[in-house]
């Protein structure tokens, strides 16, 4: 029962991926895509989902849709931003590796974390020390290098939304 529900909460976001990336909306490709998901919902849900209960809950759902345009908007065009302003004033540069670390439950909270510093321009998680839960992340300008402040400049809002989507 486990694995038809994790396969059943896999179909709506695999279809639409299908969709999105062939950009057709006929219902030739809305049927493939049913098909293709079904397909690899079987295939990998096991591997994927680990509590099938959760992909369920709407509100996760929400947060889901909040931070992903909030990302993809203010997040982005701000660190876009930060960095052509970089490039005109070299200078300012203050580029190294810092120590974040992480308080999230899940390694899904934890990826998603890792995947929106790394997304980010001027910043990349070069390592992953799950055993202390710290990530060791490239800045391109480094204002704090203490692990709580460079959290609260780099990844706490990243944290706040993994943490309400995947724990």
């Amino acid at each position: 029962m486990n694995k038809a529900l994790a396969v059943l909460g896999l179909i709506i976001p695999l279809t639409l991926l299908y969709i999105i990336y062939t950009g057709s909306y006929s219902l030739f490709e809305l049927l493939l895509g049913v098909i293709v998901a079904i397909i690899v919902g079987y295939l990998f849900a096991d591997a994927v989902v680990k509590h099938p209960g959760k992909i369920y809950n709407p509100i996760r759902w929400f947060w889901l849709l909040i931070y992903g345009l909030y990302y993809l908007t203010i997040i982005e065009a701000k660190a876009h931003w930060g960095v052509i302003k970089l490039i005109i004033n070299p200078k300012k540069m203050n580029p190294g590796i810092v120590r974040i670390p992480y308080y999230v439950k899940t390694d899904y909270a934890a990826v998603t974390i890792a995947n929106s510093i790394t997304n980010t321009p001027g910043t990349v998680v070069v390592d992953i020390d799950e055993k202390n839960k710290k990530m060791y992340v490239h800045w391109i300008k480094i204002i704090d290098t203490t692990d709580e402040g460079a959290r609260k400049h780099v990844s706490e809002t990243f944290e706040k939304y993994a943490s309400k989507i995947f724990d």
